[in-house]
């Protein structure tokens, strides 16, 4: 056993960061900076944003970088023009730009594939990356709700690590027992910038309230689903994917200050968390070295300060979609896809002012209970993809009614 403070052994890895011009990707590349005897990066991929992908491709010599959206050309113009700046001329990566972009990234070959996208655009690069035989840093949760048994199905054990807070969170608890000796796990939320309110309350919040999360910065569709509890909907269906842990046994409860970040009850009566700063850092850091810890990746809990930590119990009169996400993911099938497919829709109409906070829920609720599991089949890809579409379909359709 090695002894408190002697080194780790070296770690030795390349990297692939699907996503790294968002929130995700961008700290992801500050961990590798900070360790650079320990990655190299082998691709990047990004949506539109070219000009910081450039700058990324650049600091980093990445040999493959990838785009969504734009030009060839204009992807290439930006890389020499950086890479004039920083002094390297002949710098000349290979350029891919296209809709499919993040999968090519995915599938060329890497210790390590961070997909840090959002949305179900990320499940045929999460399959991408699986089948290249990559360790999966999986922070697009959508796909593994999505794609359910097909993302079981093509992992290895242990491909996937999970890089949400929550899951890395239970991921690092669990090493303190066996399997068998869970009794359930307690995933934390933060309750959002409404945490208290009642139902009648939140009938007037407005698209700018719902960004306003008390202690992540993340995007606008992350935030909103923070803000109506889907996003821990989603977590509790991602928990039970990841960890074959029955529903019944994956409970939620609201922790504001979210210093604890999950936790791992055993049949004994004890608990395991993991603690650590409302940060992205360490999940994001394990997500790369997993696992081994990188050092001094974060700031660690100040223990001689004074302080309270509260838990309340969760509100499901208020914030239905928990209990929402349980019954979906209950049903299986393409359930999961039909219920995120149809939040992304009501997140984006709430943000453009066609339908208020509650009718997010609400109308996800609906289309849950207009669909048909039969009419859809969740063994492929494309049928996945088939029920994604008919949920947004339905959705909009709904929406649209409500607006007339």
């Amino acid at each position: 056993m090695r002894s408190v403070g002697e080194n780790a052994p070296v770690i030795s890895r390349t990297v692939s960061i699907l996503g790294s011009t968002g929130s995700i990707g961008t700290q992801a590349l500050d961990v590798i900076g900070r360790n650079r005897d320990r990655f190299t990066v082998r691709a990047l991929a990004a949506g539109g944003n070219i000009d910081l992908l450039a700058r990324q491709a650049v600091e980093f010599e990445v040999p493959f970088v990838a785009a969504a959206a734009g030009s060839v050309q204009d992807l290439r113009s930006a890389l020499a023009w950086y890479a004039a700046g920083a002094g390297r001329a002949a710098y000349a990566p290979e350029v891919v730009v296209g809709a499919d972009a993040a999968t090519t990234v995915a599938a060329i070959g890497a210790h390590v594939v961070l997909n840090g996208i959002t949305g179900a655009i990320g499940l045929r690069p999460t399959l991408a990356a699986l089948a290249s035989g990559a360790t999966l840093a999986l922070a697009n949760k959508e796909s593994l709700i999505i794609g359910g048994d097909l993302v079981r199905a093509a992992a290895r054990p242990d491909q996937i690590v999970p890089v949400d807070s929550e899951h890395s969170a239970i991921a690092q608890s669990l090493r303190g027992g066996r399997r068998e000796e869970v009794r359930r796990l307690v995933v934390t939320a933060s309750g959002g910038p409404f945490r208290g309110w009642s139902r009648e309350q939140l009938r007037e919040v407005t698209p700018e309230q719902a960004l306003a999360h008390p202690n992540y910065a993340m995007g606008k569709v992350i935030t909103t689903n923070s803000a109506t509890l889907v996003n821990k909907g989603l977590e509790v269906i991602e928990a039970h994917l990841l960890f074959d842990v029955p529903f019944s046994a994956i409970d939620v409860v609201v922790h504001p200050q979210q210093w604890i970040h999950s936790m791992v009850e055993f049949r004994d009566g004890s608990t395991i968390a993991q603690m650590g700063p409302p940060r992205m850092l360490v999940p994001i850091a394990l997500g790369l070295s997993w696992p081994d810890r990188l050092d001094d990746i974060d700031e660690p809990c100040d223990w001689s300060r004074a302080q309270a930590w509260e838990f309340h119990p969760l509100d499901d009169d208020a914030f239905p979609a928990v209990r929402l996400a349980r019954q979906v993911g209950e049903a299986g099938g393409t359930a999961p896809a039909v219920y995120n497919a149809a939040n992304e829709v009501c997140v984006e109409a709430f943000h453009g002012g066609r339908i208020s906070f509650l009718d997010i829920v609400d109308t996800v609720a609906r289309v849950v209970e207009a669909h048909d599991g039969s009419d859809h089949d969740s063994s492929s890809v494309e049928g996945v993809l088939r029920a994604d579409t008919w949920a947004r379909e339905r959705a909009t359709a709904i929406v649209e009614k409500g607006n007339r």
